[in-house]
């Protein structure tokens, strides 16, 4: 079936681009736009979306040859993947780095973590002006659990030499409250923050219909 050809008009990638902005769409529907168009078998936005979860699973940067093993990806639209990817590099993120004053001012990177099928946990790490240094993806777990490690959070905070971060994770059921896991994971992570001397600023949880910043909902935990 013709995912793309389903979808009403309004609801089409560009279209939606045209109505809401960038910010509006998810990562695959902004890779969708980019590729143009898909194959006779696979539309385009079915195309993108396998190309967002195969790449969210990456441990390493991404390269050439890793999209040409994506089936669908040939030559040609993996180079305009990673066109687009070093022309964002040089000319936006290098240029305007994202603020953050309030949780939401992070959802524009976390797009990846939306349409997971899997909980994958990453970290923002900031700079002395709360401007994004970098996202790093911490782990990637299983359908609706995934182990957040402060050995893990804090490394790249440390390689980043980060004066805090920012904790992120998915759940994949669309229920954006937080387990009981996830809340001692929020406390064990403030308290070796303590130590670290790199605040957590907030632990958000993410899913396809919104955001929960638990710093917001349960204050306490950051104390």
């Amino acid at each position: 079936m013709n995912k793309l050809a389903s979808l009403a008009l309004a609801d089409r990638p560009r279209e939606k681009l045209l109505a809401m902005g960038a910010e509006g769409l998810t990562n695959a529907e902004l890779l969708a736009i980019v590729l143009g168009k898909g194959q006779r078998e696979k539309d385009v936005l079915t195309l993108a979306e396998e190309v967002v979860e195969k790449l969210s699973t990456l441990e390493n940067d991404l390269d050439l040859e890793t999209l040409k093993n994506i089936s669908g990806i040939g030559l040609v639209k993996g180079c305009q993947i990673i066109a687009s990817i070093e022309f964002s590099r040089r000319f936006l993120t290098v240029k305007k780095k994202i603020k953050i004053r309030s949780p939401k001012d992070a959802l524009p990177l976390l797009g990846s973590l939306r349409m997971g099928k899997q909980e994958n946990v990453v970290v923002l790490t900031l700079d002395g002006h709360n401007q994004i240094i970098k996202l790093h993806s911490i782990t990637l777990g299983l359908a609706n659990q995934s182990q957040i490690h402060p050995r893990e959070t804090f490394f790249p905070a440390i390689q980043d030499r980060a004066v805090s971060i920012m904790v992120a994770h998915n759940h994949p059921s669309g229920n954006l409250e937080p387990s009981e896991s996830d809340l001692v994971a929020t406390r064990r992570l403030v308290e070796v923050s303590k130590t670290m001397g790199i605040p957590v600023l907030d632990h958000l949880i993410v899913s396809e219909v919104g955001f929960l910043s638990i710093r917001e909902k349960y204050p306490a935990y950051f104390i």
